[in-house]
């Protein structure tokens, strides 16, 4: 049997995996999680809109009934080309094909430290570590009398003006201001500040300028002060210095820069500016055919000469490709190029609140917010987390009641 290794299970790997399922190939996923996150939904574990169990589902549970896949939890640490071999956690694993889908880091553009103070939105403990994070400044803003030290505690920051961060200053501004904030004895409703901080012209800079517009003034209904054409240049326990202001707060959030995983420079030397495998056309590396790098790690144009975003639908259409072209026999597939199909792009501010650009349709307000509803329901692992979260959506609609609020670790208290 021929050995398939994929070091990732997130869209894309997954995706290749499942392409792959009950075939003659023996099939090794590793990650360093033991489940697969849908990651577009990330944002409303940290706000409490939705449950970590409704966006993960563990990766042997999804595999369980297909023998020719076996699921490894480790950390893959180098790739040894020449031998054919993949270590991860002391141990090594021989292959015929590699297919590198490690997503990607954040990147805090050489100043690491800023990490300690300005958490990024990558996993569900970085949600979770979010979550309690923006709980406990609400209670601590409670038992404080004076102002000038509550707004401190009332004051959330947000680095980056991409669809993580639009959706995470939105979710914070409606749901602790109209849904959390009301149960507080002595916190007025409405007390929470929501800076949103871009360093380029726009926010959502690669959608349309109108629909960049539109989500500008979509956060700014919502009480979100959207700052544009300025850099963060330091970030402390005290709170941001933005170019010549400063914003004291304990709440930041970091959604402004990625980078790919170490692996990559080990396998390839054409890469881009940020460290990306400028990959062939059929997803491979020049250095070795049978070596493949999709989603987040690779960089590829399409028929206009526009490079692919570093979205899920990109890394499942690539998953798809490499596993077909792996399972249907890589030596009659050395031509085959891979085309991506652009089914649009999204992205949500606040209830009944998004923008879509959808097969050139550009679309704003409800009727993008119900088709963003339904795609990311579409996507969702299995039918039981859709019907779980679909749940979860008409309650909070209905109600104006997020999900779960609790505070269960003992963490900076």
């Amino acid at each position: 049997m021929k050995r398939v290794v994929i070091i990732g299970a997130g869209f894309g790997g997954l995706s290749a995996a499942k392409e792959m399922q009950n075939s003659d190939l023996h099939i090794s996923i590793i990650d360093r999680q033991n489940h697969h996150l849908f990651q577009p939904l990330l944002y409303q574990v940290a706000t409490a809109a939705l449950s970590p169990g409704d966006i993960a589902k563990p990766v042997r549970t999804v595999f369980k009934n297909h023998k020719n896949i076996n699921v490894l939890l480790g950390e893959v640490t180098s790739i040894d080309i020449q031998n054919s071999k993949v270590i991860y956690n002391n141990s090594e694993i021989e292959y015929d094909y590699v297919v590198l889908a490690p997503g990607s880091s954040f990147s805090y553009f050489g100043k690491n430290e800023w990490s300690r103070f300005a958490p990024g939105l990558k996993t569900l403990n970085d949600a979770l570590n979010i979550r309690e994070k923006i709980l406990l400044s609400l209670e601590k803003a409670e038992m404080i009398n004076d102002e000038n030290e509550r707004k401190k505690y009332l004051s959330f920051v947000i680095v980056g003006g991409g669809p993580t961060g639009v959706e995470m200053a939105g979710a914070i501004a409606e749901i602790v201001n109209n849904n959390i904030l009301p149960d507080f004895r002595n916190i007025a409703a409405g007390s929470a500040k929501v800076y949103l901080v871009e360093a380029m012209p726009f926010i959502l800079n690669t959608y349309p300028e109108k629909l960049s517009l539109t989500a500008k003034e979509d956060l700014e209904k919502l009480g979100v002060k959207v700052i544009l054409n300025k850099k963060v240049t330091g970030i402390d326990e005290n709170g941001v210095q933005i170019e010549n202001e400063f914003i004291e707060t304990k709440n930041i959030i970091w959604a402004a820069g990625n980078q790919v995983s170490e692996l990559i420079k080990q396998v390839t030397k054409n890469l881009d500016r940020s460290g990306r495998a400028i990959v062939n056309n059929d997803l491979s590396i020049s250095e070795d055919k049978n070596i493949f790098v999709i989603g987040d790690s690779a960089i590829i144009k399409d028929k206009k000469g526009n490079q692919l975003p570093a979205i899920a639908p990109v890394a499942i259409q690539q998953g798809k490709f490499v596993g077909k072209l792996i399972k249907s026999g890589r030596e009659k597939n050395l031509n085959r190029e891979f085309h991506y199909f652009d089914k649009g792009t999204m992205a949500t501010i606040g209830k009944a609140k998004a923008v879509a650009v959808i097969k050139g349709f550009k679309l704003s307000g409800l009727f993008a917010w119900l088709a963003w509803c339904v795609i990311h329901i579409f996507y969702l692992i299995s039918f039981r987390n859709r019907f779980r979260v679909m749940g979860e959506w008409i309650w909070y609609y209905i109600s104006n009641r997020p999900g779960i609020r609790l505070i269960i670790r003992d963490e900076d208290r």
